[in-house]
């Protein structure tokens, strides 16, 4: 990709405008002129910005589902007493908010076109959990590496979950967090 043009908050409003349209038809079936016409511009102003069509998918993906990393982190625990009301509301709030997003996001991140940024999307994602669970390492006062892979179990059940409605397996993912956590316990955590 080249150079980033134009005004930073056109940008940001353009990915968001775009993202939203590429949610609603699908990576395959939404057009440059639907993303365009979304923006209120035309394709001529929306490739200014962008250079490409694959530019915007790529950067819309990007922007918008670190967009929704934040929100997810935003509702972390605050202590560890508040572990079990994130486990009990998280997946249903995610799953209203950004279900639709993460069915997007596999489209693109798994389209042999685009796996190389899904690559580089989850290499980003890598070190924003160790970063995630050294904020919460204190407050919930746990090593980074538990929370951090805490935080992969939860969230790939969460994510199953609003792909799917699985139930069973959010559960049993669940319920497999919570026996980690009480085995935490007995050993000296917390």
């Amino acid at each position: 990709m080249e150079d980033k043009k134009g005004s930073p908050i056109k940008r940001i409003e353009y990915l968001n405008k775009c993202f939203d349209v590429l949610c609603e038809h699908g990576l395959e079936n939404t057009s440059l002129i639907m993303m365009a016409e979304a923006c209120e511009v035309t394709n001529g102003a929306l490739l200014y910005y962008f250079d490409t069509k694959d530019n915007i998918i790529i950067e819309a993906t990007e922007y918008c589902m670190s967009k929704v990393e934040d929100d997810f982190m935003e509702r972390a625990p605050k202590d560890f007493k508040d572990i079990e009301r994130f486990l009990k509301e998280m997946p249903y709030i995610t799953a209203k908010m950004h279900g639709y997003k993460y069915r997007l996001m596999y489209q693109v991140y798994s389209s042999p076109k685009y796996k190389e940024y899904g690559k580089k999307f989850f290499k980003g994602v890598n070190i924003r959990y160790n970063q995630y669970a050294k904020r919460l390492s204190s407050k919930l006062e746990m090593p980074v590496d538990y929370i951090q892979g805490m935080i992969y179990i939860f969230v790939r059940a969460c994510v199953h979950f609003a792909l799917f409605e699985d139930e069973e397996y959010l559960l049993l993912q669940l319920n497999a967090i919570r026996e980690s956590l009480k085995a935490y316990m007995k050993e000296g955590g917390n």
